[in-house]
C-alpha cells in the first residue's frame, strides 16, 4: 500500500502533518493557474508535481479533477463535449508527467451529501451523518428530474470518449461510488450505488485502465461486505485507489465514525488488500474533528487525520505489509 492523504495543491501545514503521520504519497486537487482558476494545463501540473516531489511526497492521484466536476458531461447538456475535451487534456498531461491515477465520480449536480456536519461521536468529536428522511421534501435543483437511464447513457458516452485516451497515456481511471448510495437526491438519480453498479460501469467499456476507487465507507453504507468486495475487485486488478474510512448504519441513515469504531472489520479489510496484492494508493478519509479544532472543513481536520494514519499503519504492520 502507498499511504496517502488528500492535500491542498500548494505548500501547507497539512503536507507536514501527513509526512509526520507516515504518508509517502499525495492525493491532490488540481492547481490554480495564473488567472486564479483551476488548471489542468501541463506547466501548472508540472509545478504541482515538482512541488510535492521537492517536499518528499510522490503525487499519485488527482482528485476530484476538473472545475465543476464535469457536471455538464454528467447531465448531458450541450456543453458536455467541452467537459470531455478538458478531461482528455487533463489525462494527456497526467500521463506525460507520470501521474498515474485520476479519481472521478458520476454524482451529477452535487458531490457527496450529508444532512449534518456536527454529529457528536466518541468523546464529543464531530463527524458527518446522513438521514434521507430529511431530504425527502428538499426542493429540486435547476436540473429538474434526472433519471437513472439518462445517467447510464451519459456515463457510457463519457467512457467511450476518454478510455482510449487513458489507454494511450497509461492513466488509470478510478470511479468513486455515489455517496450516499441512495436512489435519488433532490430529483437527481444516483446510479453507482453498489458493487454490482461499479461492475456494470467497468463492463460498459472494458479496459485495463478502467477501474474503481474502493470507498469503504460508501460501500459499507450500501450494505456490502468490504473484505469480500476487496477480494472480488482485487483479484480482477480493478482496485486503483482506496478511500479508507468507515460508518455505522445504512445508505438511508448512517453516521461516519472514527476509523476503529465503525461496522467494518478493518483488520480483515487490510488483510484482504494484502491477499490480492494491492500495492496502490490508499488515503485515509473523512476523519472526525477533535477537541480544539474549528470544523470548518468537516471530515478533513488535522488531528483526526493523524489518528487515522496511525491506525492504518498499525493495521498494515499486523497484516504483514
Amino acid at each position: 500500500m502507498k499511504i496517502s492523504d488528500i492535500l491542498p495543491p500548494f505548500r501547507h501545514r497539512l503536507w507536514t502533518i501527513a509526512k509526520q503521520g507516515g504518508a509517502t504519497h499525495a492525493v491532490s486537487r488540481l492547481p490554480l493557474g495564473a488567472d486564479g482558476k483551476i488548471s489542468w494545463e501541463y506547466l501548472d501540473l508540472l509545478h504541482l508535481k515538482e512541488s510535492y516531489q521537492n517536499f518528499g511526497l510522490q503525487l499519485e492521484v488527482i482528485e476530484p479533477g476538473l472545475d465543476g466536476q464535469m457536471h455538464d458531461m454528467k447531465l448531458g447538456t450541450d456543453k458536455r463535449d467541452l467537459d470531455i475535451e478538458h478531461c482528455k487534456q487533463l489525462i494527456r498531461n497526467m500521463g506525460t508527467l507520470g501521474i498515474p491515477v485520476f479519481c472521478y465520480n458520476f454524482m451529477a449536480k452535487f458531490n457527496w451529501v450529508r444532512t449534518s456536519t456536527t454529529t457528536p461521536t466518541r468523546g464529543g468529536a464531530l463527524v458527518t451523518s446522513y438521514d434521507h428522511s430529511l431530504m425527502e421534501h428538499a426542493p429540486l435543483t435547476d436540473a429538474g428530474i434526472v433519471t437513472a437511464d439518462t445517467l447510464w447513457e451519459n456515463i457510457k458516452y463519457f467512457l467511450e470518449a476518454v478510455v482510449p485516451v487513458a489507454e494511450e497515456y497509461k492513466v488509470k481511471l478510478a470511479l468513486h461510488p455515489d455517496d450516499p448510495p441512495v436512489a435519488s437526491i433532490r430529483g437527481i438519480s444516483r446510479i453507482v450505488t453498489s458493487a454490482a453498479a461499479l461492475q456494470k460501469v467497468l463492463d460498459m467499456v472494458p479496459s485495463p485502465y478502467s477501474g474503481i476507487t474502493l470507498c469503504q465507507g460508501t460501500l459499507a453504507a450500501a450494505g456490502e461486505d468490504i473484505p469480500a468486495i476487496i477480494r472480488e475487485f482485487g483479484h480482477k486488478k480493478k482496485i486503483f485507489f482506496v478511500h479508507f474510512r468507515d460508518v455505522k448504519g445504512t445508505a438511508e441513515r448512517f453516521t461516519e465514525t472514527f476509523h476503529d469504531d465503525g461496522q467494518t472489520n478493518m483488520l480483515e479489510a487490510v488483510k484482504a488488500y494484502r491477499e490480492v496484492g494491492f500495492d496502490g494508493p490508499v488515503r485515509i478519509d473523512h476523519a472526525p474533528t477533535l477537541e480544539g479544532e474549528d470544523n470548518k472543513d468537516p471530515g478533513y481536520a488535522e488531528m483526526g487525520r493523524l489518528f487515522a494514519l496511525g491506525y492504518l499503519r498499525g493495521l498494515m504492520d499486523h497484516a504483514g505489509y
